[in-house]
């Protein structure tokens, strides 16, 4: 009798873990396709194969899928899905090397019927323009937009002086295509000012190369949330590498 209640109790809870991984892994895949379908509108993308990062397999469960393309005239984008069972988790990256842009990663976590949300800007420019703060006051309006999703205050961070805009957002299922939206029209402004912004010279190219490298190798000396796991289980010298040639592509 109590081993029946509790087969039916294990049962309930597969089902439940089940329906939440299927409805989350959907969520998932529709916000990598978001922005997939808004950089086509504005760029020609060309894949590039992560080879030996195309799959990663972390603490037995967790398996990362990573993408990655060549935006023609502005950088590299890597798109990772995690599906660990209960967690699901979507990270977007744009690294720009060709133009005076803002870092732009995103990060979407999805455990059973909770949300939260990571969109962050990051400031790895030699000078600010005009357009550039205009870029910048763009897309503090489309954060504004959304005040309403609920906030979450994120952990401090050694970088926290790079971010510039930022939208930390917590909720349910049901806020997913909102904050779909909100990515859609952050990814919009970003990519539509981009287009007013002229290509760097060789020079300023490099020296955004080694501002931007600056960031990344800090995460790895310094730590980062998502850069320790990577560290825990690929170690430095790997991170680094699948750093410099994937996850953000400064090396390519």
């Amino acid at each position: 009798m109590i081993l029946g209640i509790i087969g039916g109790l294990i049962l309930i809870i597969a089902i439940f873990v089940l329906v939440n991984a299927s409805r989350n892994v959907k969520a998932m895949n529709r916000t990598i396709d978001t922005v997939l379908e808004e950089l086509n509108k504005h760029y020609t993308l060309t894949e590039v194969d992560p080879e030996e990062y195309k799959e990663m397999k972390m603490y037995g469960i967790m398996k990362f899928k990573v993408e990655q393309y060549d935006i023609e005239g502005v950088g590299n984008i890597s798109l990772m899905r995690v599906n660990a069972g209960v967690m699901q988790m979507a990270t977007i990256v744009i690294t720009p090397k060709d133009k005076n842009l803002p870092l732009m990663s995103a990060d979407y976590m999805y455990i059973l019927g909770n949300r939260k949300s990571y969109l962050e800007f990051y400031d790895v420019v030699k000078e600010k323009d005009a357009t550039y703060n205009q870029l910048m006051t763009a897309l503090s309006d489309v954060v504004n937009n959304y005040t309403h999703l609920e906030d979450f205050e994120a952990s401090e961070a050694w970088y926290e002086h790079l971010l510039t805009v930022d939208a930390y957002k917590a909720g349910k299922a049901k806020n997913d295509l909102e904050v779909e939206k909100l990515l859609a029209d952050s990814l919009k402004v970003y990519l539509e000012h981009g287009k007013a912004l002229p290509e760097l010279s060789a020079e300023d190219k490099k020296e955004k190369r080694n501002i931007t490298v600056a960031y990344t190798d800090g995460l790895i000396e310094k730590g980062g949330i998502s850069t320790d796991v990577f560290k825990a289980q690929l170690g430095p010298e790997v991170t680094k590498d699948f750093f410099d040639q994937v996850f953000f592509g400064t090396l390519r």
